[in-house]
C-alpha cells in the first residue's frame, strides 16, 4: 500500500460518476445547461437588484446575497466537472481540492444561514408591516449577511485544515468534486475527528437552521390566524410563498441525498453522486425562477428590460 504523507504536494484523481464514465460526454449536456441557466438566472436577479432603486429593500437585498452564494457554489463545482467530462481532466492538486471543498461547502452554509435571515424578514413583514423598513434597515441586512459569511468560514475552514494532517492511502476520489467525506475516506489512520466534525456541521447547519426557520413560520402562522380579512390572509401567505418554495428545493434534495448516502446501501454509487451534484445545483437553478414567477416586482422589471430591448 502506498502512503502519501505530504498532502500539500499530492494530486488527487477525480473519477467522475462511477459506472457511468462512458456516458460523461452525454451527461455534460444537462450539467452545462444547468450551469448556463444558473449564470443567466442569478446574474439577471443581481443585475436587477443592483440597478433598480425600487428593489433596494431588505427582502431583495437578502435575495441578492443568496444569488451570490449560489454563484460561488456553482463556479466552484461546475467548471472542473465540465473539464472532467469534456477533456478527461481528472487530476486536481490537493490544495486546489481543499480550496474547492471550502467554497462549495462554505457557500452551502452561507446559503442556509441566509434562508434563516429571509425567514426572519418574512416574519417581520407579516407581524410588523408598518415597522418593516425601520426594523430591517440596510445596516441590519448587512450585518445578517456578514454573520452568514462568518458562519460559513468558521464552520467549514476546519475541514480542509483537519484533512491536511492526514496521510492518504488512496488518491482516486469516486466523485465529481472534492466532497468532504469522499476525501476523508481516502485517508488512512485516525480519520474519526474528521468524520465527527463533518457530522457536527451537518447537524448544526441543517438541524439548527431548519429549527429557526420552523420557529419563524410558526410565529407567522400564529399572526396569520389572527387576521380578520380573507384578503389579508391570502396576501400574508403569498408574501411567504416564494421563500417556502426555495426552502423546499434547498433542503429536500439535501436531506434526501444525506439519508440515501447513509441508509441506501442498495442504491448504486452513480445515483449517490448524481444526487450530490443535483442538491448543489438544483436550488441555484430554481431560486431565480421561483422568485421570477412569484414576485411581481421582478416580473415587471424583467418585462421592462425585455420590451426596452425590442423597442
Amino acid at each position: 500500500m502506498i502512503i502519501f504523507n505530504h498532502s500539500s504536494f499530492m494530486t488527487f484523481t477525480l473519477m467522475g460518476i462511477p459506472g457511468l464514465e462512458s456516458q460523461h460526454l452525454w451527461l455534460s449536456v444537462p450539467f452545462a445547461s444547468m450551469f448556463f441557466a444558473i449564470l443567466i438566472g442569478n446574474g439577471t436577479i443581481l443585475f436587477l437588484v443592483a440597478t433598480e432603486p425600487t428593489l433596494h429593500t431588505p427582502m431583495y437585498l437578502l435575495l441578492a446575497l443568496l444569488m451570490v452564494a449560489d454563484l460561488i457554489s456553482t463556479l466552484a463545482l461546475v467548471p472542473k466537472l465540465l473539464c472532467l467530462f469534456w477533456f478527461n481532466d481528472q487530476d486536481i492538486a490537493a490544495n486546489a481540492c481543499f480550496t474547492q471543498m471550502f467554497f462549495i461547502h462554505g457557500a452551502s452554509v452561507v446559503r442556509s444561514a441566509l434562508l434563516v435571515a429571509m425567514a426572519f424578514d418574512r416574519f417581520v413583514a407579516v407581524r410588523e408591516p408598518l415597522r418593516y423598513n425601520t426594523i430591517l434597515s440596510h445596516s441590519l441586512v448587512g450585518r445578517l449577511g456578514l454573520l452568514a459569511l462568518v458562519k460559513g468560514v468558521i464552520l467549514i475552514l476546519p475541514m480542509p485544515l483537519l484533512l491536511q494532517r492526514l496521510t492518504f492511502c488512496h488518491i482516486v476520489i469516486p466523485h465529481t468534486y472534492c466532497d468532504h467525506m469522499a476525501v476523508v475516506k481516502m485517508g488512512c489512520g485516525h480519520t474519526r475527528p474528521n468524520r465527527i466534525y463533518g457530522l457536527f456541521v451537518i447537524l448544526l447547519v441543517v438541524g439548527l437552521d431548519l429549527l429557526l426557520i420552523g420557529f419563524s413560520y410558526a410565529l407567522i402562522l400564529q399572526a396569520v390566524v389572527r387576521l380578520n380579512s380573507q384578503d389579508a390572509i391570502c396576501k400574508a401567505l403569498n408574501t411567504c410563498s416564494a421563500h417556502l418554495f426555495v426552502i423546499l428545493v434547498t433542503y429536500v434534495p439535501a436531506l434526501f441525498s444525506s439519508v440515501t448516502h447513509r441508509i441506501g446501501h442498495n442504491i448504486p454509487p452513480h445515483a449517490h453522486i448524481l444526487l450530490a451534484n443535483l442538491y448543489l445545483l438544483l436550488p441555484s437553478m430554481l431560486n431565480p425562477i421561483i422568485y421570477g414567477i412569484k414576485m411581481k416586482e421582478i416580473r415587471d422589471k424583467v418585462n421592462k428590460f425585455l420590451f426596452r430591448g425590442t423597442s
